[in-house]
């Protein structure tokens, strides 16, 4: 991953963290916690795509294992974060850019309903049977309505900063330096010319249309002889 997506993805992460242990864990809501987290690592993956979100999504669940107050073992969430947002990479756009909000409700709550599933069944293979107790239909369903909530107001704001830590004018690689060789691809399929790659593209047409002038005024004189 590049130094600016680290640096934005570490800081979103580590925010999200702290407002979730100790905001939204405090309000002892019926059911399961909102998961700011888990829609922090949704947005950057459908931005970043299938290996960025794996990464960024075992990074913030391996923090959030090891943040108190964590009383499950080291690594569990890591694993769920880290399958969700490959996941959640996979249905990134190709253009990056998301025409409607029903796709990406669409996986705020499959996520959701995912990431709760595979971390009570994780949790079963160690022994972990605290989602008996709670229930797992009503853990499912407070998880699904409070994440799907919450996420307007999450992900569309982390997918805009994604985007725009990727619009650096300093990196040639970036979506910026493309969408101007595709303008100039456009410009220079309808013209002939190539704009931006030469800088006479301007005085040579200016030139050009000096010369058809002038060929024109020669033959009108060759006429009226």
């Amino acid at each position: 991953m590049r130094v600016n997506r680290i640096l934005l993805s570490t800081a979103l992460v580590v925010v999200a963290l702290v407002v979730q242990v100790s905001v939204l864990a405090r309000l002892h809501l019926p059911g399961a916690v909102p998961d700011l987290l888990l829609l922090t690592v949704l947005g950057l993956a459908m931005v970043y795509g299938h290996v960025g979100g794996a990464l960024v999504g075992f990074g913030a669940g391996l923090l959030a294992d090891l943040a108190p107050p964590a009383d499950h073992a080291a690594g569990r969430y890591a694993l769920v974060l880290c399958v969700i947002g490959y996941l959640a990479g996979l249905a990134r756009p190709e253009n990056g850019r998301l025409k409607s909000a029903t796709g990406p409700m669409a996986v705020v709550v499959a996520a959701a309903v995912g990431s709760t599933l595979l971390y009570a069944g994780v949790g079963a293979l160690v022994g972990d049977t605290a989602a008996r107790h709670v229930g797992l239909p009503g853990l499912l369903f407070s998880a699904a309505l409070y994440d799907l909530l919450l996420a307007p107001f999450v992900v569309p704001g982390v997918m805009w900063l994604a985007r725009r830590s990727d619009n650096d004018p300093l990196t040639e690689s970036g979506p910026a330096a493309k969408a101007g060789d595709i303008s100039s691809g456009w410009l220079s399929s309808g013209t002939g010319l190539r704009i931006g790659s030469q800088r006479g593209g301007l005085g040579a047409l200016k030139a050009k249309a000096r010369t058809r002038s002038a060929k024109v005024g020669r033959i009108k004189g060759v006429k009226r002889l």
